[in-house]
């Protein structure tokens, strides 16, 4: 029983990317488009497409195996921009090393786009 699919796509992602395959099918969803745009603008996966299927729809991923790590932050803690790099250090391995996304007004963006923004926002998921 799947409850929050954002985790369970990408530990998906995770597991795939460790093993070695080249490419990984989770379920669609906005949120998991957005985080997919972003994860591929950075160069952690090297595309991504929109398949329909007959119980909604799917995205096929195609890993590159630059993702040592990456899942879900629970509960999605509010963080505003002064707050911003204790959470970094508590998530990220290393300084400028990995990305947090979170959720803001202006819409799904990682840590670097936010700090430029000048915004806070829901944490959602962190990858290194």
């Amino acid at each position: 029983m799947r409850h929050d699919s954002l985790s369970d796509a990408l530990v998906l992602i995770k597991n795939a990317d460790h093993v070695g395959k080249e490419s990984a099918v989770v379920p669609a969803s906005r949120l998991i488009g957005d985080v997919l745009k972003l994860l591929t603008e950075k160069g952690y996966l090297n595309n991504y497409e929109y398949k329909e299927n007959g119980k909604g729809g799917e995205f096929d991923i195609s890993l590159n195996g630059r993702i040592n790590g990456c899942g879900a932050i629970k509960p999605r803690f509010s963080v505003k921009l002064r707050d911003m790099e204790r959470h970094e250090a508590r998530y990220l391995p290393a300084k400028d090393f990995g990305l947090l996304i979170l959720t803001t007004p202006y819409g799904v963006m990682n840590n670097d786009q936010a700090k430029e923004a000048s915004t806070g926002g829901k944490l959602l998921a962190y990858v290194y």
